[in-house]
């Protein structure tokens, strides 16, 4: 159904409708061949803390959950295959830009940087790829409000480029900085 546009004029959780539903998505499960690089990976890119660890599983948490990110190596486990079906990222939400360019300049010290950068209209997106190849989405909401979000997804910009347009996150983290930039001395 590439184009379809949902008309609704408020946009209402399955909860808010009378429907069953889940109240959040808890975690994610990524099945490893390399526990260790994965475990370190992601404790880098995350700030997480390990919950529990043995020699073939990692809980991580980087909030009041117990864990939001598990690793989990089990025998018969083979690598990933480019383009195959099935999940295609995760993604992690900042509170602001300026959350976004820290968080972006640490990784780059720590010679992890995007695979791909998108200005998504609704989102800033820096895209990253773990040591087994998932690729892993950092970002930061363009609108204050879900209804903004979704009032901008039923727009015609929207609906001419719903990927949204490639960036240079060197550039962008320069002009965040630079002269003008939110951070800069007044």
């Amino acid at each position: 159904m590439p184009g379809l546009v949902v008309d609704i004029r408020h946009v209402r959780t399955a909860r808010e409708t009378g429907r069953l539903a889940p109240v959040k998505l808890e975690h994610a499960v990524l099945r490893t061949t390399e526990l260790a690089p994965m475990l370190n990976w992601y404790l880098t890119v995350l700030q997480a803390e390990v919950t529990f660890t043995n020699a073939s599983i990692a809980f991580l948490s980087y909030d009041e959950q117990n864990h939001r990110v598990a690793l989990v190596a089990r025998p018969g486990t083979v690598p990933r295959q480019p383009n195959s079906a099935g999940l295609d990222h995760l993604a992690f939400t900042y509170v602001d830009e300026g959350e976004l360019v820290a968080t972006y300049e640490r990784l780059k010290g720590e010679s992890i940087t995007p695979s791909r950068s998108i200005d998504h209209g609704s989102s800033t997106s820096l895209y990253y790829l773990d040591p087994d190849g998932n690729q892993i989405e950092l970002k930061v909401d363009s609108f204050s409000s879900s209804e903004e979000q979704f009032e901008y997804m039923r727009s015609e910009e929207f609906a001419r480029n719903p990927l949204g347009t490639p960036f240079d996150p060197e550039a962008w983290a320069a002009a965040y900085a630079g002269p003008n930039g939110p951070n800069s001395p007044q």
